[in-house]
């Protein structure tokens, strides 16, 4: 059974083509990497996914409950507190004000959002925090699948690890299923167990590689020694750093 099955995904953009007859599935609690060169579709993959744009061909098969997904951007209501933001989805959903406030205590408990920090507002809050909120905002709703948009881009070398742990460990807890877009290798390595490359000629899929290890368990040495072989040995990620003229993605 699987969580998630893209069938023959294609689309374009201005007749451009992006993505042509992608096929791809994620099995429950399996964390799927998107990597591939700058413009070679992944974020328009990961939107199709999500149901955020329709495909041009093809369909999408959600066997999942319900998802939640992670931008690039935090995407906080700067008029809103962080208890507020991560209830959002809740309220929207009609849940009870007594139960919204349970749960998201529990959210913010797992992505380590200290309840001092619950009553400030996103100003008040730095970028790690920021995003703390984002993802517990994602996993309020008892998610059991996730997509991540390139979520931890705009953050530096020892926070975006401090993120890449975060998520590691909740997935770990909550066992959902996820697609995790990031144009970072040593990421990929790093929250996957499985990577998909797409093709720098925008045909899809070029293939995939199945990360050794159990992820959590991979320490710094472990993931710089796959990228760099990655990098030096395989030519399926000959192409995944190529700078091409930006397509929207």
């Amino acid at each position: 059974m699987t969580a998630l099955a893209l069938e023959g995904i294609a689309h374009a953009y201005f007749g451009r083509t992006v993505l042509d007859r992608v096929r791809l599935s994620v099995l429950p609690g399996e964390i799927v990497g998107i990597v591939g060169p700058s413009g070679c579709g992944k974020s328009t993959l990961v939107h199709i996914a999500a149901g955020l744009i329709e495909p041009q061909r093809g369909r999408v098969v959600r066997a999942y409950r319900r998802h939640g997904m992670i931008f690039q951007e935090h995407r906080l209501l700067p008029w809103a507190t962080a208890e507020q933001n991560i209830a959002y989805p809740l309220k929207i959903a009609g849940v009870g004000r007594a139960a919204r406030r349970e749960l998201t205590r529990r959210a913010a408990d797992l992505v380590s959002l200290d309840r001092e920090d619950l009553d400030k507002y996103p100003v008040e809050l730095s970028g790690g925090m920021r995003q703390r909120a984002a993802i517990a905002r994602a996993l309020v709703v008892e998610p059991d699948f996730v997509f991540f948009d390139e979520p931890f881009t705009a953050l530096d070398v020892a926070l975006k690890r401090q993120m890449q742990d975060l998520v590691i460990a909740a997935a770990g807890q909550a066992r959902f299923a996820g697609l995790f877009v990031t144009h970072d290798l040593a990421e990929a390595v790093r929250v996957s167990e499985r990577i998909v490359v797409l093709d720098e000629r925008l045909r899809g899929i070029a293939g995939e590689r199945f990360v050794s290890l159990e992820r959590g368990r991979r320490d710094d040495a472990a993931v710089f020694a796959t990228v760099q072989a990655y990098l030096r040995e395989d030519p399926l990620f000959r192409h995944i750093h190529d700078t091409r003229e930006r397509r929207a993605s």
